[in-house]
């Protein structure tokens, strides 16, 4: 029985010392989320800027105020850009956005899409659902790394556009969800061909100083601005991501707290019939 009892009491501790691990890492997880989310207004500010310097130089662009084509390319294939996490206990945060991805798939056909996958943890999922990933990067794993994540991830996806390889790019992403009744939801973007409409023309009484020709231009605004559209999708994904470990080791806090009281409750009533035993024995000791 004293055996028994120790064996228990180890347990209590390992539990106790797992307790605290998983303390440490939603510590750390609502850290890295508010550290992405306080990154957000400066992105959105950039994105603003290039938006309104865009809406100038579409002014520019033609004498009627005209807005370029961007349609996209007969038979071209799509570029598919997932987030997924760089690293374990985010619940079904992969398979969320995997589903969405391979909802594309089956829209587009397989033999049209290519997938560009950020995240270790989804490259292997993506596998197991028979998604062959053409390039693949690791996610970030802290917020100062995400600014130079999205420069590598728009590198990668302007050469696949020049090479002619492309001429549709979707990111897919999971982003925290304002209405808190889940911790995050996935949506598709198509950042190319790029949506012009969204910027009406400026009128302005007096034009901007400009020194490169307006196509030139509002080409370098674009990738600045597609750019912005990047970093805010990485940032919003890290955002997620280290929500749904939040999520994730608060479910596993609980139920470590219940196995601990089980183990508790096991570890006294073993305690007691050690001392009822102990008490038999002295009892028969007594009476000999």
């Amino acid at each position: 029985m004293a055996e028994r009892l120790s064996d228990v009491e180890a347990r209590i501790d390992s539990v106790r010392q797992l307790s605290s691990v998983i303390s440490a890492m939603r510590g750390i997880a609502a850290v890295r989320s508010s550290e992405a989310n306080a990154r957000l207004a400066g992105i959105r500010e950039y994105a603003q800027t290039i938006g309104s310097a865009i809406a100038q130089a579409l002014a520019l662009y033609s004498d009627d105020g005209t807005a370029p084509g961007g349609g996209e390319g007969v038979g071209g294939r799509v570029l598919v850009l997932a987030l997924c996490a760089e690293q374990g206990f985010v619940g079904a945060f992969n398979t969320h956005v995997l589903d969405e991805v391979q909802a594309l798939a089956e829209t587009l056909g397989t033999e049209r899409m290519d997938l560009l996958i950020a995240g270790s943890r989804g490259v292997g999922a993506a596998r197991e659902r028979g998604l062959e990933p053409v390039d693949c990067l690791a996610m970030a794993g802290h917020a100062d790394q995400l600014a130079a994540l999205a420069n590598r991830l728009a590198d990668r996806l302007f050469a696949r556009l020049q090479e002619g390889t492309v001429s549709r790019v979707v990111v897919v992403s999971a982003r925290p969800d304002d209405t808190h009744t889940a911790p995050y939801r996935v949506a598709a973007q198509t950042v190319i061909p790029f949506d012009f409409a969204r910027f009406p023309p400026a009128n302005l009484a007096q034009p901007p100083l400009v020194h490169l020709p307006a196509p030139l231009l509002l080409a370098r605004l674009t990738d600045e601005y597609v750019f912005a559209q990047l970093c805010e999708a990485v940032t919003l994904s890290y955002a997620a991501e280290n929500d749904a470990r939040m999520r994730a080791m608060i479910a596993a806090r609980e139920n470590v707290a219940r196995k601990l009281d089980e183990l508790t409750a096991t570890s006294r009533r073993l305690r007691q019939e050690q001392i009822t035993e102990e008490l038999i024995e002295l009892a028969g000791a007594v009476r000999t």
